[in-house]
């Protein structure tokens, strides 16, 4: 089999919220590379005439992503396309998971009438990252179940993190628990390759080695220093009508070449 035929992409497009634009994996002076990034340079290795273009912004709602990317996504003529948009509406209160999926879906249609690929993920059990977010398994499963759904009426691709116990695994997420780690990241981008058939990056369900067990005060102040570091400061931006993703704009609105790391070239 040809280079080409294991990466037929030529034209990739990566439309979301904070975990496309990368957030966790890098930060705002150096700027985010994350699992979309990491994606794109995955492609390009097999293939250098790739071009990519990241429309994700941070805090987005799937009907923002929907308003606001999916024209400039088409307009751009991608052969493949991510769509990974929903934490943000499953967060808030009135999260209405068929709404959010009806979104998506659009999405979906529009996107594969233009004979693109396109790719999907779905929502990992929170409540294992952070046992305050067990409350909102039930909207985890329900929007879970109707992504897969409209992905299976489109012929989407679906990288389905739930089964999955390693996807929880505390290292694959950075200190705020919103936003997956560097290594997190990686895992995602991999398990997106393998997914859409590209070979050698079925790894990203191996199991971490084991963690050192946490005493129950440890695990008491773990929760105590992430509600005031992070959750309380989300919190009192949703109090006051602010969102992450102010005044942003997409870090990559129009395709380029894809840069590859010397290390990822290997």
């Amino acid at each position: 089999m040809s280079t080409r035929q294991q990466y037929p992409f030529t034209r990739y497009v990566a439309i979301g919220d904070s975990q496309t634009e990368g957030l966790g994996d890098g930060d705002e002076s150096q700027g985010y590379r994350g699992w979309a990034d990491r994606f794109a340079e995955i492609l390009a290795v097999g293939n250098p005439d790739l071009t990519y273009a990241n429309l994700a912004v941070r805090g987005r709602v799937t009907a923002r992503v929907k308003a606001e990317q999916l024209g400039p996504a088409l307009a751009l003529k991608p052969d493949l396309v991510t769509v990974m948009a929903g934490m943000n509406d499953l967060v808030r209160p009135g999260f209405d998971a068929a709404r959010v999926a009806a979104d998506i879906e659009e999405m979906f249609t529009e996107l594969t009438a233009t004979g693109a690929r396109v790719a999907t993920v779905t929502f990992p059990d929170i409540g294992r990252i952070s046992p305050l977010a067990r409350r909102a398994l039930p909207r985890v499963l329900d929007l879970n179940a109707r992504i897969r759904a409209a992905a299976d009426r489109h012929g989407v691709a679906v990288l389905d993190t739930f089964p999955h116990r390693v996807t929880t695994d505390p290292r694959l997420w950075s200190r705020d628990r919103l936003h997956a780690s560097p290594l997190g990241h990686a895992r995602i981008a991999a398990g997106v390759a393998d997914v859409l058939g590209v070979p050698g990056h079925e790894s990203w369900l191996e199991p971490l080695p084991p963690l050192a067990p946490q005493s129950v005060f440890g695990a008491v102040t773990a929760e105590a220093r992430w509600f005031a570091g992070f959750m309380g400061p989300w919190v009192w931006r949703r109090v006051r009508g602010r969102s992450s993703g102010d005044g942003r704009e997409a870090k990559r609105p129009a395709l380029a070449a894809v840069t590859v790391p010397d290390r990822e070239r290997a």
